[in-house]
């Protein structure tokens, strides 16, 4: 490789069915989004109740868009761009990191840097290698709207906002990349940069000013800090507001020079934030394959419990308000049981909240397990199998914590849901049962994917990661939003998280337990056999 040219080639070859499953997935999310709003809102008034649901309950809020209206188009922008969004930003910080600090970890940026293409050029490929497939991404969405019958204006900001917030994320994955001393651990600041600003945009919405008849939200300040507020502050199909994409410009390009500089300020392979220095002496946990995936995982791990605990919280502060409204707006209450079983609309909420508990505690447990083929094609199980551990064992060790990590992110969950009840009202302990149970339930749904990823770590491992991630996307996706999404139920219960037992009113509704089971016993003995049958696949 001795030039910009062939750098660029090789990033779009390598990345060629990764990049596929993003903007296939993102296209299709947008494309759903118009179905489910035609088959579930048709008429105004169902759209006007919703949005008047939105605006007087915060927590709508936190995760969906900026209400700007009961125009479908308007409608739809609301329910779906902030998700679009969020997988351009996703994308775009992994790809970032892949090409970047995930070349230096593998030793693949030595040999470039040894070549005439030196240091600059293979940055700059990834720049515009992540700028383009965002501008492909962008492009297809307008094209989808455009085609479907939505306004072209409305739809090239509904494409650019996308774009432009994935480019935005670009440059701060390819900082971290600089800062880190590894690709997890800036993958990791990318994802938590993402989320928080996610966070922060749904509460800058959730705590702004609403409009006189409840169908339009003006954003408080703290959304303008947030590039998903710019995003949403465009109001495709309503104002249309092109110049709140400004901001972007900025961002853009401060992170994209400090990227530049911050490259140019070390060495390859070294970081500005060094690796903490281990103990001189291992402990006795570190003496076999699990105590070492754990000293790994121990940190991401924690962050996951985190989040599990507020998700928990949320859910009991925040049950009695939704079910006082769905008790005095019918249509919300129909909306509320379609997401979640025909209990209680405070049983819907708990439900609705577990299982984006059971969501994060997938992603734990789903990082963990991945980063078998992490270590793997880095050569870093090398000297652990050499070490005589066997390929069961070895996989089994990654699967074992990655299990653990579901169980201690939905016990983080059902705590905080615990500590949110005592605290709102603590004569009233149901809630706290129907919790448990939710987490009993979505700790099922959640292992099952976890076994699956596992599986496919040991039949195909260099799709792994993709793969990996893409269930989790996929099922979070059909199981939380396709009522929403216009899906029949037998369609919705492919999901796990929508399968997994829960409670109905005063009784235990199995669901679709009994084969998630199955599923989680056949994944975990086709794993266990493959493993046994092929050989380590480092990536060199």
């Amino acid at each position: 490789m001795s030039g910009f040219g062939p750098v660029l080639r090789a990033r779009w070859r390598r990345d060629a069915v990764q990049l596929t499953i993003w903007i296939v997935g993102a296209l299709l999310l947008a494309a759903s989004a118009v179905t489910g709003v035609r088959g579930t809102f048709p008429t105004e008034t169902d759209r006007a109740t919703l949005l008047a649901t939105a605006v007087a309950n915060p927590v709508v809020l936190l995760f969906r868009g900026l209400p700007s209206g009961t125009d479908e188009a308007a409608f739809t922008a609301f329910l779906i761009l902030p998700f679009v969004a969020l997988l351009a930003a996703l994308m775009s910080t992994f790809l970032a990191v892949r090409h970047t600090r995930g070349d230096e970890d593998s030793g693949r940026a030595e040999l470039i840097a040894a070549t005439p293409a030196a240091r600059t050029v293979p940055l700059a490929a990834t720049v515009v290698h992540g700028i383009l497939a965002n501008a492909v991404l962008g492009a297809l969405v307008i094209l989808t709207y455009v085609a479907i019958g939505f306004p072209p204006t409305g739809s090239v900001l509904m494409g650019a906002a996308s774009a432009l917030t994935g480019i935005a994320f670009l440059g701060v994955g390819l900082v971290a990349a600089q800062l880190a001393a590894s690709a997890r651990t800036a993958n990791a600041i990318g994802v938590w940069a993402v989320l928080l600003t996610y966070l922060a945009c749904g509460l800058g919405n959730a705590l702004g000013t609403p409009s006189a008849d409840l169908r339009r939200m003006t954003s408080a300040p703290l959304a303008w800090v947030s590039p998903f507020g710019w995003a949403e502050n465009t109001r495709p199909y309503d104002s249309d507001a092109a110049g709140t994409l400004v901001p972007f410009a900025g961002l853009i390009v401060v992170t994209l020079v400090l990227a530049f500089v911050l490259s140019g300020a070390r060495d390859v392979g070294g970081s500005l934030l060094p690796a903490r220095r281990g103990r001189a002496v291992a402990s006795v946990a570190l003496s076999g394959p699990i105590g070492l995936v754990w000293r790994e995982a121990r940190g991401s791990l924690l962050g996951w419990a985190v989040g599990g605990a507020i998700v928990g919280v949320m859910s009991t502060r925040l049950a009695a308000a939704i079910s006082q409204i769905g008790d005095t707006i019918p249509s919300v209450q129909a909306l509320l049981q379609s997401l979640a079983s025909q209990g209680s609309l405070a049983q819907g909420a708990i439900e609705v909240f577990f299982t984006l508990a059971g969501v994060l505690a997938a992603c734990a447990g789903i990082q963990t397990v991945l980063r078998a083929r992490q270590d793997e094609a880095a050569g870093l199980a090398e000297p652990v199998r050499a070490a005589g551990v066997g390929p069961v064992r070895w996989v089994g060790a990654y699967l074992v914590v990655a299990v653990g990590a579901v169980l201690a992110c939905l016990a983080a969950a059902t705590a905080g849901a615990t500590a949110g009840q005592l605290a709102t009202d603590s004569s009233k302990t149901d809630l706290i049962r129907d919790a448990a149970v939710a987490a009993a339930g979505q700790a099922v749904a959640a292992v099952t994917l976890v076994v699956i990823a596992t599986l496919v770590v040991v039949i195909a491992p260099r799709l792994s990661l993709p793969v990996g991630w893409a269930l989790v996307g996929v099922a979070t996706v059909v199981g939380l939003f396709g009522p929403l999404l216009g899906l029949s139920d037998a369609a919705v219960h492919v999901s796990p998280f929508a399968s997994a037992p829960r409670i109905d009113g005063d009784a235990l509704d199995l669901r679709g337990g009994v084969w998630l089971v199955v599923a989680v016993a056949a994944a975990a003995a086709l794993a266990g056999v493959a493993a046994r049958r092929r050989e380590l696949a480092p990536e060199r």
